[in-house]
């Protein structure tokens, strides 16, 4: 096994967070690639890739997990707010999360490896607050992963502030700068190739969202990434800023050169 530093003097020899490093826009990494130019920067010579079964059994499942968590990335990360059927608030944090329509509203949260508070609330209630997570309270929504008896509240380990939904029962997280009340559409229990339960995910449609005004337009159609200041999950335990970007406008066939038309056409 390999042995690692304590992370508090790891952490010690890292620079001092950088609180003016805001949100900002630059050009993408090619502005001048044309139709067909395939990679702005070519892999490096004699690279080869790997190819790993993920269903072999000589291969730890927790292998997996690290390989999917620092490749599949960065994520957002669901801040989940739930209420269990005798009235136990519960408040943790799913990077396993994503949203994949947006008529209705709909997320889905995975769970793994096993089921957890917030997976087993949502279904036996059906209803959840999705908070996302800003830089201003990271720490605060990390010690929600804690391994605390079920008596504890995670609620009052954050200091954060629970603040009544409009809709569904669960409170949402007040410095949550976007939160989205959600009821259960669907869920399902997943098995690993050996017949074991290792966990599930949950389909949820948003109800109602709460933003806060200075975070979205006079239309309240965009919201603002340099107020928002939301966290990404990266690999191990390594959460990311979201401190630049660029823009690239959605391209329409109708606008290439005939050239370009003909260039794409399987020969």
């Amino acid at each position: 096994m390999p042995t690692f530093r304590p992370f508090k003097e790891v952490e010690a020899e890292r620079p001092d967070f950088d609180p003016s490093l805001e949100w900002h826009y630059t050009k993408t990494p090619n502005p001048e690639w044309k139709v067909g130019g395939g990679a702005s920067t070519p892999a490096p010579k004699g690279k080869k890739m790997v190819q790993l079964d993920p269903n072999d059994r000589k291969r730890d499942p927790i292998d997996n997990y690290s390989l999917m968590i620092s490749g599949y990335g960065p994520r957002p990360v669901a801040f989940a707010s739930t209420i269990s059927k005798d009235g136990k608030s519960n408040l943790s944090p799913f990077s396993y999360t994503t949203f994949v329509n947006h008529d209705p509203p709909t997320m889905i949260i995975g769970f793994s490896p096993k089921i957890k508070d917030t997976f087993r609330n949502i279904i036996e209630t059906g209803e959840v607050v999705i908070n996302m997570i800003s830089e201003d309270f990271v720490e605060a929504a990390n010690m929600s992963c804690i391994d605390a008896p079920p008596e504890v509240s995670e609620w009052a380990l954050t200091g954060l502030t629970k603040t009544d939904s409009a809709v569904v029962k669960p409170p949402r997280v007040g410095e949550s700068l976007f939160a989205v009340e959600c009821k259960l559409m669907d869920y399902k229990l997943l098995n690993n190739t050996e017949g074991q339960q290792t966990g599930g995910y949950a389909v949820l449609e948003g109800v109602m969202f709460h933003i806060r005004e200075d975070a979205m337009d006079a239309e309240m159609t965009t919201c603002d990434q340099k107020v928002l200041k939301n966290v990404v999950r990266m690999g191990g335990i390594t959460f990311g800023r979201v401190t630049s970007g660029y823009e690239l406008p959605r391209p329409f066939y109708s606008a290439l050169t005939a050239e370009e038309k003909e260039m794409v056409v399987e020969k």
